[in-house]
Order: structure tokens, then sequence, then C-alpha cells
């Protein structure tokens, strides 16, 4: 996802939005990147995924403060309402996305 395509996503979306900050030279991010597509398998279609490269995308991760990598933000109704720093599980994933969006 691209800062051009970011805004439209979040704020036009009626489902929520689940965004991996990553890098290509974050080990960690490298680690997690199956367990977000194994995630993506059971959370979608209700909610969307999607991720940032915060080294192609810099303007998205100052935007949003992304400190550390990965970042997981959840977004809904056009704002975040949550987020998850550090590598997780896709089982994990599910659970925490799942108990933020309340379903």
């Amino acid at each position: 996802m691209t800062t051009a395509t970011f805004s439209r996503h979040v704020e036009r979306s009626d489902l929520p939005l689940l965004v991996d900050f990553w890098a290509p030279w974050c080990g960690p991010c490298k680690m997690m990147a199956p367990q977000f597509q194994q995630a993506a398998h059971q959370l979608e279609p209700r909610i969307r995924l999607a991720k940032v490269n915060t080294e192609a995308e810099p303007h998205l991760a100052t935007q949003f403060g992304i400190r550390s990598i990965p970042t997981l933000a959840l977004f809904q109704g056009g704002r975040e309402i949550a987020r998850q720093a550090g590598v997780m599980g896709a089982q994990d994933i599910v659970r925490w996305t799942s108990t933020q969006v309340g379903r």
C-alpha cells in the first residue's frame, strides 16, 4: 500500500483494515510475513489486510509515529483504533484483531 492509496483505503472502507508496517531489512518482519499471510486467510473478507513498506513509504511511517517494526495498526471508521508492535503468530494476529473489532 502506498501513501497515494492509503487514505482511500482507510477512509472509504466500511470494513476494518489491518496494516502491517514492515521493512525489507527487518528480520522479525520477515519472520512475521508468512504469519500475517496466514492470518489474512482467516480474517478476510470481514477484515481487509494490507502491508506498508516503511522504507518505500517513510511518510506513512512518520504520519503514524511508527517507531518499531513490525507494527500492526488496526483502522476502523477512518481512524486508528488499536496498535501492536512486535512479532506475532497467525493465531495471535487473528485473536488480537477479532478482539479489537469486537468479533
